[in-house]
């Protein structure tokens, strides 16, 4: 099992329409072979800042989402929203 925690910085004018985004699509994406929970997370400080924290059964299932047509059609609408580049971590727990 891998987490992906993915970091997004927003236009402040674009918090509400990446949150509706967001909400739209999380249904569809927990659809997904593999994917077992989607959360949407906001920093407490910079509500312009959000985190998208995943957890899939491998990077497989993970890869195999983020090279789907859902996928290419999504992104590019919350890319457009963004204030800075994302940063992404693939995680596992540490044993």
């Amino acid at each position: 099992m891998i987490t992906r925690i993915v970091k997004l910085e927003f236009q402040t004018e674009s918090i509400d329409a990446f949150v509706e985004i967001f909400h739209a699509n999380k249904e569809k994406i927990l659809l997904f072979d593999g994917c077992h929970e989607v959360t949407l997370l906001q920093d407490v400080n910079d509500p312009r800042i959000f985190f998208t924290y995943s957890k899939w059964d491998n990077e497989a299932a993970l890869n195999a989402y983020r090279s789907s047509s859902f996928f290419g059609e999504v992104w590019p609408r919350t890319k457009r929203l963004l204030k800075s580049q994302p940063i992404a971590w693939s995680t596992k727990v540490s044993e």
